[in-house]
């Protein structure tokens, strides 16, 4: 069922307003009468031909849209200087409404190109069909300037130039809900090593859940790729990396560890390097993200590491890696917990439980109910110590020095991170991130 239509009059001329006007007409008189929906979401798209006159196109278009009085209120036209801006506009009142289910009316020259547009602006949380838009026999000057406009087939240079558009559309977006915030731990010498921990100020995602500088990007998500690689721009920026060396762990939830330089794992929630230069992360929203430093042999790692990567023992892999493939001594090694979820907050089921009961008593509150008090930070640490990490190498505020102000619980933070167990299935992520300075 159609949630909300998307009429494109983007690429028609100016001088044929008239023609436009009819052609809205009957697009709306169709979609009153066919709708399942007692009035679906429509909008508009019309190129803006001079800044200063914003309402120009909502205004002549003004005849045409007056006799639809069911339609007033779900009907907007959305004048913008380029498609990108426009189709952005549109996203952001679909994703005010939860709306996903779309139908875009076009010409059948833009329907290619739209394609493109769409595929890098949405998800596959959006479902797209496309209808042309339908011109009459009588309207020559519009077929006229349809065949004018060209075939369908678009050049790898057009798709580059939409890929252009797009990314300087997003780079004039104004930060949202404060400046970029990153935290870094007095336990890393920052002569050595450059890292941080994000927050979830700075960026452009405006959808509250994953407002504003969420870094992480999928298929359930409203956030497309292109918007999180943005925000990582922004964060690149502030820390003083370059975004285009930049490697995040590809989350499996277990404990393999990619080697930079060679072959990478299809996934993995471990990385090292000791190539200077190259940042990597790994993700956290509730998981912990972990961070890795041998100032002595000049290496370090990045690990993710929720519930059942701690219980595989995803950060012993990481510095076992690191020993393995760099010579480092495993009493060298610092290791940072990131902002995740604690134990005030996360539960598991009771069988789930057991497992972290086995490692330390300490790691389970209420054991006995149906759903425990589990604390992933205790049974990492206990993990890392018994695999030979010096106590005072670990740095887990919640423990050791509260007033670092790293280690919060992520759940307990709304206004500073994001979290899964708090916001649900359309969450946003922060990182850790850790490289080698050259």
């Amino acid at each position: 069922m159609v949630e909300a239509v998307l009429i494109d009059l983007f690429s028609l001329p100016a001088n044929l307003q008239n023609n436009i006007q009819g052609l809205l007409r009957n697009t709306l008189e169709t979609i009153e009468k066919c709708s399942s929906l007692p009035a679906p979401f429509v909008y508009v798209l019309c190129y803006q031909r001079q800044e200063s006159e914003r309402n120009g196109e909502q205004e002549s278009l003004l005849p045409a849209l007056g006799d639809f009085q069911s339609l007033k209120k779900r009907l907007e036209v959305v004048c913008s200087l380029t498609t990108t801006a426009a189709l952005y506009t549109v996203k952001q009142r679909l994703d005010e409404k939860d709306l996903s289910i779309v139908k875009v009316i076009l010409p059948a020259s833009r329907k290619d190109l739209m394609k493109v547009y769409i595929d890098h602006l949405f998800t596959a949380v959006y479902q797209f069909e496309f209808e042309d838009l339908q011109v009459a026999s009588d309207c020559e000057n519009l077929q006229i300037a349809e065949h004018q406009n060209g075939g369908q087939t678009l050049t790898t240079q057009d798709v580059a130039l939409i890929r252009s558009e797009i990314q300087m559309y997003l780079e004039s977006l104004p930060s949202l809900n404060g400046e970029l915030t990153i935290l870094r731990s007095s336990l890393i010498p920052d002569n050595i090593f450059l890292h941080g921990f994000t927050t979830r100020t700075g960026g452009i995602s405006y959808i509250p859940t994953l407002s504003s500088c969420n870094l992480f990007s999928s298929s359930k998500r409203r956030d497309p790729q292109v918007v999180v690689k943005e925000n990582l721009r922004r964060l690149a920026n502030a820390a003083g990396f370059n975004p285009e060396t930049f490697h995040r762990v590809k989350i499996d939830h277990a404990n393999a560890v990619c080697i930079m330089g060679k072959t990478e794992p299809d996934s993995y929630d471990g990385i090292v390097t000791n190539q200077k230069g190259v940042t990597i992360a790994a993700p956290g929203a509730d998981c912990i993200p972990v961070l890795f430093a041998d100032p002595v042999r000049k290496a370090c790692g990045a690990a993710h590491s929720g519930w059942k990567g701690t219980l595989l023992g995803v950060s012993m892999a990481t510095v076992n890696a690191m020993v393995s493939e760099y010579g480092c001594n495993v009493k060298d090694i610092l290791v940072v917990l990131g902002p995740s979820v604690g134990p005030c907050c996360y539960k598991l089921p009771h069988e789930s439980a057991k497992e972290f009961h086995r490692i330390d008593p300490k790691c389970v509150r209420l054991f006995h109910s149906a759903n425990p008090h589990i604390d992933i930070r205790r049974a990492t640490r206990i993990l890392l110590e018994s695999g030979g990490i010096l106590p005072e190498n670990i740095q887990d505020d919640s423990v050791t020095d509260q007033n670092q102000n790293i280690t919060f619980c992520t759940a307990c933070h709304p206004d500073k991170f994001y979290s899964h167990f708090r916001d649900g299935t359309n969450f946003g992520t922060q990182i850790g991130f850790i490289s080698i300075k050259d």
